[in-house]
């Protein structure tokens, strides 16, 4: 049954780009799509914590969980959303899956972990398999400079959810932290936004991220985690970039180059040595 829930997870993340292609298409920015995706998420975490009674939250975190707040949900479901826009769904999903390498790094700053040989191979193949994607490019590239620089940050502050749970999840439940982080980052997010009419289709591809793409998803994830292993569902995990690929292609037929889908290929395996490291 882990296993179900964890190719759940992997399977909704991957929609998130394609999913967010359809709501641009209905005249939604993508700032206004990051912000929607929080506040719908934000409202069913806030149910559940409720429900739960998983309110409490000691003072002190509080500075912590604002700054986690602006850069774990208004720049990275912003920096997400724009590298979706400038590169396409697919390219978009395999810059994210740079933040092992973010995490390696990371990790060695901030939390002091050694940094072994398997770790400094993978950072060198996730920048070897970056630069294969810039070089080769694909149909679904309109502005590379713009779309590897936000898929890449998209990366970046995905790897801090990693460097945020190992200080403060095990004083927390998940929807406790999401209670108070995502409407921090959605007010982040609102002065960016141009408000303008949905349609139902912008409106239910909206519910279906936030819902679906972002609290069922990390519900899924985290069923999954209480009954394997962090490393295999770790491992389960790296299906998302692969369904992003999938969904890109049939729905808005984009296409990496031979050359980006060496890159892409390089980065997955990077994804896999970090986590057997």
């Amino acid at each position: 049954m882990g296993y179900l829930y964890l190719l759940l997870a992997a399977f909704l993340w991957g929609l998130i780009g394609p999913v967010s292609r359809l709501a641009f298409q209905e005249g939604l920015s993508p700032l206004s799509v990051a912000l929607f995706r929080a506040v719908i998420a934000w409202a069913l975490f806030a149910l559940h914590a409720l429900l739960l009674r998983q309110v409490r939250l000691l003072p002190r975190d509080l500075p912590a969980l604002f700054l986690f707040g602006l850069v774990g949900v208004s720049l990275f479901y912003g920096a997400y959303q724009l590298a979706v826009e400038q590169g396409g769904a697919a390219l978009a999903s395999v810059l994210l899956y740079t933040a092992p390498a973010w995490v390696a790094l990371l990790s060695r700053l901030v939390l002091g972990e050694r940094l072994d040989s398997l770790g400094l191979l993978a950072v060198a193949l996730t920048l070897l398999g970056v630069g294969l994607m810039g070089l080769g490019g694909g149909s679904g590239v309109k502005a590379p400079l713009p779309a590897f620089f936000f898929g890449l940050l998209s990366g970046f502050t995905y790897a801090l959810y990693y460097i945020f749970g190992k200080l403060y999840l095990p004083r927390y439940a998940t929807p406790t932290l999401f209670l108070y982080a995502l409407p921090v980052g959605a007010v982040g997010l609102v002065p960016f936004v141009e408000f303008a009419p949905l349609s139902p289709q912008a409106l239910l591809a909206l519910l279906f991220l936030g819902a679906f793409s972002t609290y069922g998803a990390y519900l899924a994830y985290y069923a999954g985690l209480r009954r394997l292993p962090a490393t295999r569902a770790s491992v389960l995990a790296t299906l998302e970039p692969v369904v992003a690929n999938l969904f890109a292609f049939l729905l808005f037929r984009e296409v990496l180059s031979p050359l980006g889908y060496l890159g892409a290929g390089l980065v997955l395996i990077a994804v896999l040595l970090s986590v057997r490291r």
